[in-house]
């Protein structure tokens, strides 16, 4: 099995949990690193708590699943940088 089938199987067992928020996430490509470049569809795309989706739910399962992935960005979340973010390990 390919490396992008592994993710995408990865994905599709969390895939209910976002779509039950009307969310989804699609893989748009896999560096030579081996870092996930996702696209967070529908309102995972907007949700404050996506980075925290990304960072504890998402990441975790691919990197479970398939540990030669080394990371897991969202091509279009802008606020990972945000030093307010809610990332898991700012939760208290």
């Amino acid at each position: 099995m390919s490396l992008i089938d592994q993710v995408e199987a990865a994905l599709d067992t969390i895939r209910p949990y976002l779509e039950a928020d009307g969310g989804n996430v699609s893989v748009e490509e896999i560096t030579p690193e081996n870092v996930v470049k996702l696209k967070l569809l529908g309102s995972c795309g907007s949700c404050p708590m996506s980075i925290m989706t990304l960072k504890a739910g998402i990441e975790q399962a691919i990197k479970k699943a398939v540990p030669e992935i080394t990371a897991v960005e969202a091509v279009n979340l802008t606020d990972i940088d945000d030093p307010n973010a809610v990332l898991p390990e700012n939760l208290r």
